[in-house]
């Protein structure tokens, strides 16, 4: 377990965050003795509350949010309701359902204010195991019908590979492909890679979208600056298709988490232009959760 304490407020931001702004991809935790995970976890839960997740944005100046539904709690998201809940206006999730959701679930989820559903492809690290509690992109043949009929969209975690395996097949399913963390780049993919292009055909055309989310592109702090030209090229390829997410408490990562400040101050620095930052964290964010 990991005290709430120990997880540091960001250090202090080089520019003015524009009102309305959004953090598009977080996450909460319960301690353990109020809310166990389902089954165990593929890796050590923090202790990350509501109150911990407001004061890291209030520090940012970050007034929005969205929360994505951790793998450990499965489809049990009582930790995650009880927040969107308490800040209605501001907060909004992601959930995991399985392919027998019945619609009065995905009713109250989505009066909860839930936004979308999460499927993910990855691994745990060093193993060909899946994170238990999570779906698998195959649901979504499934699903996507139904979170059509409630404007709900489909984020996925994958690899660059993956990820453009499934715009191929899923780009007239219904919804929008939301892909996380970059769209799965790491500093060991190429940029100019095939299936990386696919991806950013499906940007451009508006089937898909990308999270800016760069904590995950490699394993230490210092090689996150290497993810710059994945984060330009989505950038590039179409501004009204990417939002900005930190990723806290950025699970798994230990003495290589990084600060919420720096990440946000190098979005800033990579984008360059305020009017573009706005939309990112502002605009896009507001139509791609309902805001």
């Amino acid at each position: 377990m990991i005290d709430p304490d120990a997880l540091p407020l960001p250090a202090p931001l080089e520019y003015a965050v524009p009102a309305g702004a959004c953090d598009a991809h977080t996450h909460v935790f319960a301690a353990p003795e109020d809310f166990a995970p389902v089954q165990p976890a593929a890796y050590p839960l923090p202790v990350a509350p509501i109150s911990r997740h407001r004061q890291v944005a209030q520090q940012l100046g970050i007034d929005r949010a969205v929360l994505v539904q951790p793998a450990a709690y499965g489809a049990n998201h009582s930790v995650m309701l009880q927040a969107l809940h308490a800040y209605p206006a501001t907060l909004r999730g992601v959930a995991l359902c399985d392919r027998d959701a019945t619609d009065g679930a995905l009713d109250h989820l989505h009066d909860a204010g839930i936004r979308a559903l999460r499927f993910v492809e990855m691994r745990v690290p060093g193993s060909s195991q899946r994170y238990p509690g999570s779906i698998d992109v195959a649901a979504l043949e499934h699903l996507a019908p139904r979170m059509a009929q409630r404007g709900w969209h489909a984020e996925i975690w994958a690899d660059v590979s993956t990820n453009a395996a499934i715009v191929r097949r899923f780009s007239r399913c219904g919804v929008p492909l939301v892909l996380d963390h970059l769209a799965g780049a790491t500093i060991a993919e190429d940029p100019d890679s095939e299936d990386f292009r696919t991806i950013l055909d499906a940007l451009e055309t508006g089937v898909a979208w990308a999270k800016l989310s760069i904590c995950r592109v490699g394993h230490r702090r210092t090689e996150y600056p290497l993810a710059r030209p994945f984060h330009d090229a989505l950038v590039a390829a179409n501004p009204d298709r990417v939002v900005w997410g930190s990723d806290f408490p950025f699970l798994r990562k230990g003495e290589e988490a990084p600060d919420c400040g720096w990440l946000l101050n190098t979005f800033r620095d990579w984008v360059g232009d305020d009017a573009r930052v706005r939309r990112i964290l502002v605009d896009n964010s507001a139509t791609l959760y309902s805001f």
